[in-house]
This record gives C-alpha cells, structure tokens and sequence, in this order.
C-alpha cells in the first residue's frame, strides 16, 4: 500500500510539472502573438495610413488626388528629391488644376506639376520618362490656356512631341498639339496634327478646328466641307454658332452678302448679344455704302464686348 501511495505521488507531480510547462508555453505562445498581432497593426497603420510611398500608390489607385498631393507633398518636405513622390506630386497637382473652377488656383496647382514633373524628369527611370514628358506637355497647354500675359504653347508642343518620339502613346496627343500649333500661328502643322486627331476620334470641336485653321491660310472651300460635317450631326449649340459666324465670315470674304446676312442673322436669333455677329451686319452694311448702320451694328457690339478688336478698330478709323 505504502509503495503504491508513492507511486501514484510520484505520477501527480510529473503530471503537475508536465501541466506547468504547458501553461507557461501556452502563455508564452498567447504573449507573442499578442506582440505580433500589435507590432504588425503599428507598422501597417504607420505604413499605409501615413507618409509613406505604399499609402501614396494606395491613394492614387483609388484616383484621391487630394491625397495623393497631401501625402506626397509631406515625402517631398524631408526628401526633396525622392523622385517616385515628384512624379506622383506633379500628376495629382495636374489632375487638381484641370478640376478647379478657380483660374488662380488651377494656375497655381499648374505651376506646381510643371515644377514637380522638370525635377523628377531628371531622375526618371527610362521607362518613365515618356509619360512624365507627355504630362509636362499636358501641363503646359492648360498653362498656355489659362495665362492672359504669357504664352506656353511652344513648351506644350516641345514636351508633347518628345513624348510622341520616345514612344508614349495617347489619343490626346494629336489634338493637343493641333490647339498648341494654331495657338502659335503655325496653320499648316495644325491642320496635320487635327486631321490625325480626327483618325482615332472624329468630334465636331476637332472638324470645326480644322475649318478654321483653313479659312486662316485662305483654302475656303475646304474649310466649308468640315462645316458642312459639322451641320449634319452636330448637337452642341455653342459649336454650331460658331460654325454659322465662320460660314458668315467666308461669304463675306467673297462679298456674297445675302448668304453673309442669313449667317450672322442665324447666331443672333439664337444670342442676341453675339459681338461677333453684330459687328459681320456691320461689316456687310459698310460694304454696301450704309455707313449710319454700319456704325449702329458696331456700337451694339462694343456694349456687348467693350474691347472687340475688330469693332473697336472700325470705330476708330470713322472720321
């Protein structure tokens, strides 16, 4: 009895020990997936909630533009040159500017992406580099639209062909660089750069573009078929108005003023305070030896746009 008393002592306290081990290993396994678990929401939170170049391409996936400025703007504050966040900083400045209704600021966010997109250029992998050039080039032409003194058409139609050579491909390019040619007075290479435009998307803004660049160097009866495009389907008021004044405007070149009169008396029964169209009667009417009506249609026009080029320069030459 007293031999099997101490056997089963024995046997409970290896089970005890046994036991004891188990819950120090259970404790301790418990301790370091605690550990792990916390460690691991630390660094994700600090990675992709933070400033960080994983939370950056995050954000720009899901097109936050804001944050993608926000967060890139922060990189670019301790590491001025980390290239990865110019780049992102230049596009989502970019995207900001060509979404803002306000001239100032879109300008500002302008100056911003140019700024952004020149110094990441220089450090852009080779990869890279045709679309930094193809948005440095987007970003100029906005530029060249919104500035009132300065002209950035060149720089648009620089960048935008150096994309084009080093093989980036957009639909846009095309009729970027036709708006950025007529800008610069280069008629000829517009009207190239518009008829490729037109391969891969025909638009009523592109044919009207392409009449006017041939009105310009004088080659009116091609002009008159890309109206005559634009009046068979076109919807947008705004575009058909101006196809009607640059049709007014041919027949007056011609002195058909009957059809010169129809054109011009068609934008006014749609917008009565066309300057454009007022000043065309006046025009017709000087021809014709009514110079009382004439200079009556050009003061309509200068209450209506005070500093009509044209008007303004008629109106100074009556003596």
């Amino acid at each position: 009895m007293k031999l099997k008393a101490l056997q089963t002592r024995e046997i409970f306290k290896k089970k005890s020990h046994f036991l004891k081990k188990l819950l120090i290993c259970i404790f301790f396994a418990v301790s370091v997936t605690v550990g792990v678990f916390f460690a691991y929401r630390a660094i994700d939170s600090k990675i992709n909630k933070g400033n960080s170049i994983i939370n950056l391409k995050s954000k720009w996936k899901v097109y936050d533009y804001q944050q993608v400025y926000d967060i890139s703007s922060a990189i670019l504050y301790k590491s001025p040159f980390n290239i990865t966040a110019r780049t992102y900083n230049g596009y989502a400045a970019f995207f900001l500017a060509v979404s803002s209704s306000d001239v100032v600021q879109s300008l500002s966010y302008l100056d911003e992406a140019i700024n952004s997109l020149r110094i990441a250029l220089q450090g852009a992998k080779f990869g890279a580099v045709s679309q930094i050039e193809y948005m440095l080039g987007k970003a100029y032409f906005y530029k060249d639209f919104h500035s009132s003194y300065y002209y950035y058409a060149d720089l648009a139609v620089y960048y935008l062909l150096k994309a084009k050579k080093d093989g980036y491909k957009a639909d846009d390019i095309p009729e970027l660089l036709g708006l950025s040619y007529a800008a610069l007075g280069m008629t000829m290479e517009s009207i190239s750069a518009f008829t490729e435009a037109l391969l891969v998307r025909e638009s009523d803004i592109l044919l009207l573009s392409i009449a006017e660049q041939y009105h310009n160097v004088g080659q009116d009866n091609a002009a008159e078929q890309y109206l005559f495009r634009i009046s068979q389907n076109c919807k947008d008021e705004q575009i058909i108005l101006k196809s009607h004044l640059l049709m007014g405007n041919i027949a007056l070149q011609r002195e058909n003023f009957e059809d010169a009169e129809k054109e011009f008396n068609f934008i006014l029964e749609k917008n009565e305070n066309s300057a454009d169209a007022l000043y065309g009667l006046g025009v017709i009417y000087e021809k014709q030896g009514d110079m009382v009506k004439a200079r009556s249609e050009w003061r309509k026009a200068l209450r209506i746009q005070n500093n009509h080029p044209l008007a303004l320069k008629k109106m100074s030459e009556i003596k």
